[in-house]
Formats: structure tokens, sequence, C-alpha cells
């Protein structure tokens, strides 16, 4: 089973017609960049996955279910942080948790049991914002924050709820360049950590797609890169997944040295972005070829050095 299946996805605004037969996978774990030029309908994908806007065909499945509406198995962080003014980083993070684990009738009727409940949210919330970087600015108001620390802040109640999908929607591009590769930092950690939990037999804890206009940051906080476009040979029809490559996997720590990924981003670049480079919808498309053969390359190394 898979995080995230979409299947024969189409949608269509009456004559417009804006995607085209999308079809994906995303496992446990990975952290999927979605790219493409403005109007593509990188947006529209993310609604129907977030289940705010089904699509005209097909269907979207989160951990198996069907998604005909939101839920608390896919979360997003908007570019404009959706904070509460009037709570603290440690209330808005906890804010979720207070909605999904108690109800409106039983703060009142059972108040000492929600109180005790509140105080472990907080202190949940506490811990989350400590693994975020945040924990000397809990008790302060979004005023009181940097855009930076808004947005830590925002993706610290986004995974809190612990959903199967976390949705980026262009997280970081009202942000400044230091701030921007603060945050790329932190996802790169999200991803070692679930490194860490599938070397130990566990189900790995965050599974992100991130859109971004930026292919820099694609390439450089991502494990696989997914391009959407009309520059394809059924184009009219709307745009297709026509990228769909793994890209490396850089550590928090190592040096960030983009010329390793110029010959990708261009690759990228063409295959996406350029509107003379009309091919087949599938030339780029080979992620889950590319990770069959590396997997039997590297059990091929492991028993030729047994």
């Amino acid at each position: 089973m898979h995080a995230l299946e979409v299947k024969n996805l189409s949608h269509w605004y009456g004559k417009n017609r804006i995607l085209n037969k999308i079809n994906l996978q995303i496992a446990y774990g990975q952290v999927v960049a979605l790219v493409g030029p403005s109007g593509c309908g990188k947006s529209t994908l993310l609604r129907a996955i977030l289940g705010t806007d089904p699509p005209s065909e097909g269907e979207v499945l989160a951990e198996g279910k069907r998604v005909t509406e939101p839920s608390r198995d896919v979360g997003i962080v908007y570019q404009h942080y959706s904070l509460y003014d009037f709570l603290s980083a440690e209330e808005n993070v906890a804010f979720g948790l207070k909605l999904d684990k108690t109800s409106l009738p039983s703060r009142f009727i059972g108040l000492p049991t929600y109180l005790r409940k509140r105080r472990e949210h907080l202190q949940m919330a506490r811990e989350f914002l400590t693994r975020v970087g945040l924990e000397a600015a809990a008790g302060h108001y979004p005023s009181e924050l940097s855009g930076g620390m808004r947005q830590r802040v925002a993706i610290a109640q986004a995974f809190i709820l612990k959903p199967k999908l976390v949705l980026l929607d262009e997280p970081f591009g009202a942000l400044d360049e230091a701030t921007r590769e603060d945050l790329q930092m932190m996802l790169l950690g999200f991803y070692q950590e679930n490194l860490k939990a599938k070397q130990r037999g566990e189900q790995p804890q965050y599974t992100i797609i991130i859109v971004t206009h930026e292919l820099n940051e694609a390439l450089y906080v991502a494990d696989r890169v997914i391009g959407l476009s009309r520059f394809h040979t059924e184009g009219s029809q709307g745009a297709m997944v026509v990228y769909d490559r793994p890209c490396p996997v850089l550590k928090p720590d190592a040096s960030k040295d983009l010329s390793r990924l110029v010959e990708q981003r261009e690759e990228l670049r063409s295959a996406v972005f350029d509107p003379s480079n009309v091919k087949h919808h599938s030339k780029y498309v080979s992620f889950w070829d590319d990770l069959a053969r590396d997997a039997q390359a590297a059990e091929a190394k492991q028993a030729s050095n047994r």
C-alpha cells in the first residue's frame, strides 16, 4: 500500500481542460517536489489530493482510502501562514489536537479531563516546536515572530497531527534566502528521520509533497521530482506528468554543492518548461524503473562482496 495513489485523474472547468490522466504513486517516507510552468495545474492537483476540489474523472487514494473531502490524513501548509494572531506559537500548534481529540461538550462537562488533555497537548506542541528549532519562542504570538518562524509554526501545526501526507504549497516563496535555506535544512532533517525509521523496520513518519518554482530547491530537498506540463503530444487535453525521476539525497550537514545538480536541473528545465520540446509524456518518466534498477545493482554488489 502507498501513502498516496492518483489514478487516471483528469480535471476541467467547462471546456478548459487542466489535467489529463494523472497517475502517481507516492511511497511512505518520500519527499517529492512538484514543479511545472505557471498555470499548468499544480494547485488543482494539490486541491484534489487535499479533497477540497474533487477531480472531474479518476480518483485519489490516501492510504488506500478514497479522498472525497478534507481529512486529517492529508495536511497542508500554504505560502501564507494560517496562524491565529490571538494564540501563542504553542497554542497554535496544539489547536489541531484540541479539535481532533476533544469536543465542545466534553470541554464543559468533563472540564478536569479536558484541562489535563490541554496540558498534554501543549507539552506535545512544545516538543514539536523544539524539533523545528523554536523552543525559545513557544510563548510568543505571531506578531512577535519573523516570517520564517511563523512558517515553522505552520509546519509544526500540520505535522503534529501525524497526517499520512503533508502538502507544502510554495511554503518558502515569501521568505528571504537565508531563512529559506534554514527551512530547506529542516526538510532534509525530516528525510533523515525517515531513513532512520526504515533502518529500524518502522514506517517513516514524514511523507511530503512540496510545490516549488525553484528547480534548485526541488532537487535539493526532495528525493524525487515530478514535473507537470502541457508541452507534450497530447497537450491540448491538459497537463500530464512529463517528468518523474529520482534526485540525489543530501544530508543537512553536507555542503550545499549545487554543481552536483546542474545536469539534472537542465534536463528538468528542458523536459518540463521548454515549449519547443514537445514529446510523448512518458519520455522522462522513469522513477519506479530507476528505483528497481538501483535495487538490483545494490543486491548484485552485496552478492559480489560475500
